[in-house]
């Protein structure tokens, strides 16, 4: 904490000092934890002036277009570690050594499995429920088969649920695919890697080998890795007010996905897709450009800019060698992808999409590798959620690590009625 004090002058009272603390990097903030005693609040909605926690796990700087995982650029993690690695990093808070990667990936991929009664909650659902409803409830129930870990003081417990939530999720994932289509479910298969295993469990079927495309498994696990993290939104914010109750981990991380499924958060690049179908085809690229021009037009291209990074986006440029990587390998002849990489070229000549800074994001690029690889638009935001368990965990981790954490209570600015008399129905004029 600095020496430096910001004074706030209030109506009727003295002036009181607010002292300004100081992270390693990014903004300092006001702390206004005393200021309930003057009898004011602060109104800040959606907390977009608010620093609601102390955390080292994720660092963002929008205007430079700079992404961290505890300190080390998304650019280089991307390109040189894989997703596993990546969690070992967000949880424990420093890289792994050889032996304790070997462990880590090791336990991961041997607890894969689900209980079998778990198995049998998704013939609960109705056969076209939406797999994210699937996975609210499924990840929520893992707190009936594991009484043994929702000890949320005990240090240990903590442990065996994150590394169990890791685990199962790309397999109850999966699984919530697989049940729509009316497929039966495939076992995970540990000889894989965890990206691998995944599109194995989506894409098998028992009657045929399945081989694993390692240019595809590479940029699922990318896709995994960019999206592992990305500092207090809006569900990783849900599942620290969750966990500041007390709730044990599967509650808070059904929590956190339920917040995603929001179109707001988690359903950008499945609103990409959207938009690339309404488009339809490259000949109708230029009404719809002319169209996000206009101020005065509702439409909007999906996919380019983002309200966090004003300059460019660190993830998207790793995921746009990806992509071109995805579609050279599968050679696919699809409209919709012509229509993105159209999209793509624009935006990156268009001195209109310029000026505005309106370049790809990595939800474009990853809407697009998803797609070639076969995933329906229905399973992104459900990958999405497989991606950002580690980031969801390490967040609740390091808050219940934390002294004198409290329960989250915002406060109001109250605007309604008051002292009302209440008069019973039968004297109440009609």
């Amino acid at each position: 904490m600095s020496d430096l004090k910001a004074i706030l002058h209030l109506p009727g009272q003295e002036p009181i000092e607010l002292p300004i603390i100081k992270g390693t990097a990014g903004h300092d903030v006001i702390d206004i934890r005393t200021l309930g005693k003057t009898g004011y609040f602060t109104y800040d909605p959606g907390f977009l002036a608010t620093a609601s926690c102390r955390s080292s796990i994720t660092f963002i700087d929008g205007e430079a277009g700079i992404l961290e995982y505890r300190g080390y650029p998304i650019e280089q993690l991307a390109e040189k570690s894989d997703y596993l690695e990546v969690c070992y990093l967000l949880l424990n808070g420093e890289l792994p050594n050889k032996k304790q990667f070997d462990d880590f990936h090791h336990t991961v991929l041997t607890h894969t499995m689900l209980h079998e009664q778990l198995v049998k909650l998704y013939s609960g659902f109705r056969r076209d429920s939406h797999p994210m409803a699937l996975m609210v409830g499924v990840v929520g129930a893992l707190s009936a088969f594991y009484h043994d870990s929702l000890d949320i003081n005990n240090e240990s417990h903590r442990e065996i649920a994150a590394y169990r939530l890791i685990s199962k999720m790309p397999t109850l994932a999966a699984m919530s695919y697989k049940y729509s289509l009316g497929q039966p479910f495939i076992y995970p298969d540990n000889s894989l890697s965890y990206a691998g295993n995944f599109l194995k469990m989506m894409f098998a079927v028992p009657c045929e080998e399945y081989i694993v495309n390692p240019v595809l498994e590479r940029a699922m696990d990318k896709i995994f890795i960019l999206h592992a993290d990305h500092e207090q939104n809006a569900s990783t914010s849900t599942v620290r007010l969750a966990g500041s109750s007390g709730a044990n981990p599967f509650a808070c991380i059904a929590a956190g996905i339920a917040s995603l499924w929001g179109p707001a958060h988690g359903g950008a690049n499945e609103a990409c897709l959207d938009m690339l179908e309404e488009i339809g085809t490259v000949e109708r690229i230029p009404e719809f450009v002319a169209r996000a021009k206009d101020k005065d037009d509702p439409f909007r291209l999906m996919g380019f800019g983002h309200r966090v990074y004003k300059s460019h986006d660190p993830r998207a440029t790793v995921m746009r060698k990806t992509c071109h990587d995805v579609l050279k390998d599968l050679n696919i002849n699809d409209p919709l992808l012509d229509v993105a990489m159209e999209l793509e070229r624009i935006a990156l000549e268009d001195p209109y999409f310029i000026e505005k800074k309106l370049y790809p994001n990595v939800d474009f690029y990853s809407g697009i590798v998803l797609r070639a690889i076969g995933i329906p638009s229905s399973m992104f935001t459900v990958i999405f959620a497989i991606s950002r368990t580690i980031g969801w965990i390490s967040h609740w981790k390091e808050m219940l690590d934390q002294p004198g954490q409290k329960i989250g209570r915002p406060r109001q600015l109250y605007t309604g009625k008051r002292n009302l008399d209440f008069q019973c129905v039968t004297d109440r004029c009609k």
